[in-house]
């Protein structure tokens, strides 16, 4: 068995956040086509599905927001919509990762928490460096702009837009 001069690196950040809504109306918003209701610049172009919103193993690709690789292709690895959770596993050509999100109902059912984990695993050295600058670069406020906008949808129906 042949082996890579290059070894793979995994690393890995989990963040709870709190959502000030229901564990039922904020679940939704962490599927792909819904998360544009509240995620100012995502834009999912969907490969494969069979429902409106969301299910496992439906395909999509998005930008790459490094500027510097391809689109990136996702797909739904895991979806248990009565269990609160969902999995992503993304591929770039130098690297992928998943992204896992369980939501809870906290305590009196007006608010949820909801834990992120971001796991990466590059392919070659390249992919171990990009892995490090995007994770630092997607928990660079330690996720409250996604706290912040997914708190601002419920209560106005609408987006927040950065700046």
């Amino acid at each position: 068995m042949a082996f890579s001069a290059s070894r793979s690196e995994r690393i890995s950040r989990t963040k709870v956040i709190t959502l000030n809504a229901p564990l039922k109306r904020v679940f939704p918003l962490f599927g792909p086509i819904r998360e544009k209701e509240w995620a100012a610049g995502w834009e999912p172009q969907v490969l494969y599905l069979t429902t409106d919103f969301v299910e496992e193993h439906m395909v999509f690709k998005t930008q790459s927001h490094l500027g510097h690789e391809p689109d990136f292709t996702w797909t739904v690895s895991k979806y248990r919509p009565d269990q609160a959770f969902i999995e992503y596993t993304v591929f770039a050509p130098e690297r992928l990762w998943w992204i896992t999100i369980q939501c809870r109902e906290a305590i009196g059912g007006e608010t949820t928490k909801a834990e992120i984990v971001y796991t990466y695993t590059g392919l070659t050295e390249k992919g171990n460096a990009t892995n490090e600058k995007a994770l630092e670069t997607m928990f660079r406020r330690d996720l409250k702009d996604w706290e912040e906008a997914i708190n601002h949808y419920p209560e106005t129906g609408e987006r927040l837009e950065p700046g």
